[in-house]
């Protein structure tokens, strides 16, 4: 009993160990290795001592500003595809959570059953569409492609959340002559307000990281991150890694950063409803 008592701790600890060093060992390396002198970064054996140099940054910025514009574009799309996402997920996932019907529960399934389909299948009949609009290359076709694929799984989330909120607050404002409108923006949008930060996280976090929508739909004007940190591995001139991994650690950080100080809203989301009934 003694001895398995002790190996239950160590067999959790080990297993927490191999999570954490499979999770981070690939940030670790890019961030290393873009302060890494050139000849060391793929040294045999690793240079796990060596001297820093911010060269790799200094060329980014020197001859890569298309980067730097690809950074900006993916800001603005990501901002534009949040709000656009929250809003019409919040607005469905209140009709959802206060209108009972058999149709209703029937879309739902519907909608994750959609957002099961891959991105590939969606995209390639929309590729003459949006050529037929004029909005290929530009920031909007973007912001509603994103928007569009999140507000399936962000409808489920806030329905989740907005089923936690007691119909009995809908019904009293209702008394005191509060629109539908005013009821979700008064009431419901303040005490769903976990959720919708939920929602915000996962489509900010999709957002910034997407490639496939933007590698199809745009070309020079609307060109994010991704795309360029791309072109930089397909280079001519060949790859050059440090300035390749210093790309990816400024495309990194940002993210990295927001996803840490909103953890708990992200694992919110994760885990909506699972404690229901």
């Amino acid at each position: 009993m003694r001895a398995e008592s002790l190996l239950v701790p160590i067999g959790k600890t080990l297993a927490v160990a191999a999570i954490l060093v499979w999770s981070l060992f690939p940030i670790v390396f890019i961030v290393a290795s873009s302060v890494k002198p050139g000849q060391d970064i793929f040294a045999v054996p690793p240079q796990w001592v060596f001297e820093p140099t911010l060269q790799h940054y200094a060329t980014l910025w020197a001859q890569w500003g298309v980067f730097f514009r690809g950074l900006w574009n993916s800001l603005l799309i990501t901002i534009g595809a949040t709000v656009l996402a929250v809003v019409a997920s919040t607005c469905a996932g209140y009709a959802f959570s206060r209108h009972a019907a058999r149709w209703l529960d029937l879309s739902v399934v519907a909608l994750i059953a959609v957002r099961l389909i891959p991105p590939i299948v969606v995209t390639l009949p929309l590729f003459p569409i949006v050529n037929r609009l004029g909005l290929a290359d530009t920031h909007l076709v973007l912001i509603v492609l994103y928007a569009t694929f999140f507000v399936s799984l962000g409808t489920v989330l806030m329905r989740t959340f907005i089923d936690q909120i007691p119909r009995d607050l809908d019904e009293a404002a209702a008394i005191d002559g509060a629109s539908r409108l005013t009821i979700l923006w008064r009431v419901i949008v303040p005490l769903a307000a976990p959720g919708i930060l939920a929602v915000a996280v996962f489509v900010i976090v999709f957002a910034w990281n997407e490639f496939l929508f933007a590698f199809i739909f745009t070309g020079t004007n609307a060109k994010t991150a991704p795309l360029v940190i791309s072109e930089m591995i397909g280079s001519i001139d060949g790859v050059d890694w440090g300035v390749l991994f210093a790309a990816s650690t400024v495309q990194l950080a940002p993210v990295l950063a927001f996803v840490i100080l909103m953890n708990r809203y992200l694992v919110a989301g994760l885990t909506a409803g699972a404690t229901k009934g």
